[in-house]
């Protein structure tokens, strides 16, 4: 098993970055036995059939199709969630966002109207009602493809009565019953969300032509125009007109502008507390903008 794991990791080496993981999540994917069990027993051998599943999933590796995708699945938060290529393959970085967003609604147990803006697979969204059985969650998504694979997480994880979807480019109209139904929830603060979440394509176009993701993964959910703000701009613009008084915006950033960003949030939102949170390696990650009653 151990020449089989170093002959796929050669393989796939030149269209993957993780070659060696890669290769020990798909024979763990084929064989159902855990990965760490696989590197410790090399002397283990592929049946004919999981021979040519795994012979299969590396042509399409090697064709560069990136292996969540080849799975239909993949771990964030502890959650194991259907994905395909309509939806961005949850990172772990993400994580940091809903751990900011779960320490926020701990502390204000009061506070239960959340919006999940961009909302992709849902992980963000499914990860947050997941532990939070009296929540009310609004999540949209420009992508109605993407919105399938949010449901079936949402009804996966048993949480779709606490989350309305809305295929909307970023925020739902006023308009909408699903709306007016979200503002009689929670317990007086009736004007708007007491959480925005937003995960929104952030890398300059420029740059994204340059990752290994381009063309692997929607662009519509990476691409953030010639400065990666595009996106974010119009977000910030429209934030205020549905959060509630005290109410905060948590967004995931790119980690080179952080700055820009916190400049386009004092530009917006003059009165509110702004702050840059940083991940574990010390890059700006999370923009966190508290709006004072």
């Amino acid at each position: 098993m151990s020449n089989l794991l170093e002959s796929i990791t050669r393989k796939i080496r030149d269209t993957s970055e993780t070659p060696a993981l890669d290769a020990q999540i798909l024979l763990a994917q084929m064989t159902g036995l855990d990965r760490s069990y696989i590197i410790a027993h090399p002397e283990i051998q592929l049946t004919n059939f999981q021979e040519k599943k795994v012979t299969e999933a590396i042509s399409r590796l090697i064709k560069g199709i990136p292996l969540p995708y080849i799975l239909g699945h993949w771990e964030f938060f502890g959650m194991d969630l259907n994905i395909n290529q309509d939806v961005l393959i949850p990172r772990p970085e993400t994580e940091l966002l809903v751990e900011k967003a779960l320490e926020w609604l701990h502390a204000n147990p009061g506070r239960r109207r959340v919006m999940d803006i961009g909302t992709g697979s849902g992980c963000i969204a499914i990860a947050i009602a997941d532990r939070f059985p009296d929540i009310h969650l609004i999540a949209g998504d420009i992508s109605g493809k993407a919105l399938v694979v949010a449901r079936q997480n949402a009804h996966k994880f048993k949480v779709a009565d606490r989350v309305e979807f809305f295929c909307c480019d970023l925020f739902p109209s006023k308009d909408e019953d699903g709306w007016k139904k979200f503002l009689d929830k929670g317990d007086g603060y009736s004007t708007g969300a007491d959480l925005i979440l937003a995960n929104l394509p952030y890398i300059p176009t420029t740059t994204l032509k340059g990752l290994h993701v381009y063309g692997r993964e929607p662009d519509i959910a990476l691409d953030g125009g010639q400065d990666g703000l595009d996106v974010i701009r119009r977000f910030i613009s429209l934030a205020p007109a549905y959060l509630a008084p005290d109410g905060r915006v948590l967004m995931e950033i790119e980690e080179n502008l952080g700055m820009a960003t916190l400049s386009l949030a004092y530009d917006q939102f003059s009165e509110a507390q702004i702050h840059l949170h940083q991940d574990l390696a010390g890059r700006d990650r999370i923009l966190e903008i508290h709006l004072s009653s």
